[in-house]
């Protein structure tokens, strides 16, 4: 693949990442500017994860029919005109209308990026291609939040999603550049397949792994601008926005956590380090002083990214003929845990307060253990 057609890759994973994050900095301002509570203002982030559950493998059966460069064009134009039009929005349902069709368009968009790359990528270069586009996706999930919270801090709340729609329209203009993609087989998903896959303990317990350390990931990651705004830090979109800066830890991670695996005993050990790092990173988040929850959100990524980064290796070393359909499974998994726990435990929180959160959250945490502790047995 050309360099300037994998830049223009990059750059739109980059951006896809960003628009599904970008309104998580700004759930306090929008809770305010629309009347709603926590709980509802954290909608705008689930409704947007939860397609992400099911609708790639839906669109993988669409690019048996169509190619991947034409999926990606009309998917990346509605997310501009979405983008655009929030600027617009003066009512909470329409809103949260137009991120639901967000989620619709995002996972569109990410298996047409993936499918084009996978069908694009040169002799032996399948690798490095796609870890500069896990890359993307984690620099995406970064600046989509510490971005949104710098702009709106200056400009506004509707800044930053116009801003991103205007980037996201040039995006659509680079892909219209890209050559048509070489055709690509998809494994077709048959229910017999599933339930043989979910009857293996093995596997479910992996999915139940990622279900549940998602889920309490992404829960804090939602509800701690919340928590900031309550211990009245006085700080703006822009300093929320920025205390996402560990999420720069899943590069870092993602690189070392095989050669981690193999001094610790393999990828189950490492990943139930993960747990007990998770675990520990909610203590940071425990205390009041922001730069504690700072420095916690880099163990917090670390924990996470540690288990996400090694979790797809332990299926595929074991799906033999069924690795589309265990592959699918796990996104499956891995999103709706992020969809729950971006919304539910808000009850937990707007109920009980902070700490009988966070123990919810350590519960969920320790029931991941607890499956990898029955997998390394």
């Amino acid at each position: 693949m050309p360099l300037g057609q994998l830049l223009i890759i990059q750059y739109c994973t980059l951006l896809v990442f960003s628009a599904l994050y970008t309104p998580q900095p700004l759930l306090p301002v929008l809770a305010e500017h629309f009347g709603v509570g926590e709980a509802r203002a954290s909608l705008l982030i689930t409704v947007t994860l939860l397609p992400l559950a099911v609708a790639p493998i839906a669109y993988g059966f669409l690019l048996q029919k169509m190619a991947a460069r034409r999926l990606l064009l009309v998917s990346i134009w509605l997310l501009a005109a979405s983008q655009v039009v929030v600027y617009f929005v003066d009512r909470f349902d329409v809103l949260l209308g137009l991120r639901l069709l967000q989620g619709m368009v995002i996972p569109a968009m990410l298996t047409g990026l993936m499918t084009y790359l996978g069908a694009s990528a040169g002799p032996g270069r399948i690798a490095q291609v796609m870890a500069a586009y896990v890359a993307s996706t984690v620099m995406g999930g970064f600046l989509g939040r510490a971005l949104s919270g710098v702009i709106a801090a200056n400009f506004g709340w509707r800044w930053p999603f116009l801003l991103l729609g205007l980037a996201t329209v040039i995006a659509a203009l680079l892909l219209s550049r890209l050559k048509s993609d070489p055709p690509v087989s998809f494994q077709r998903l048959r229910l017999s397949a599933v339930i043989e896959i979910l009857r293996q303990p093995s596997f479910l317990k992996i999915y139940g792994v990622v279900f549940c350390a998602f889920g309490a990931f992404a829960s804090l990651l939602n509800f701690l601008p919340f928590r900031l705004v309550e211990l009245g830090t006085g700080m703006s979109e822009s300093g929320i926005g920025l205390m996402y800066s560990g999420y720069l830890m899943g590069v870092v991670v993602s690189l070392i956590s095989l050669r981690l695996a193999s001094r610790i005993g393999g990828t189950v050990n490492a990943m139930l380090v993960g747990t007990l790092i998770l675990v520990t990173a909610l203590l940071f988040f425990a205390a009041s002083p922001v730069w504690v929850m700072f420095l916690g959100m880099f163990v917090l990524c670390s924990g996470m990214f540690m288990i996400h980064s090694l979790a797809p290796g332990v299926l595929n070393q074991q799906s033999g003929e069924h690795r589309g359909v265990v592959n699918g499974l796990y996104i499956a998994f891995y999103y709706a845990g992020g969809a729950i726990g971006s919304f539910l435990p808000g009850f937990l929180y707007h109920g009980f307060g902070w700490y009988v959160y966070l123990g919810s959250l350590a519960l969920v945490v320790g029931l991941a253990g607890s499956l990898l502790w029955g997998l390394r047995r």
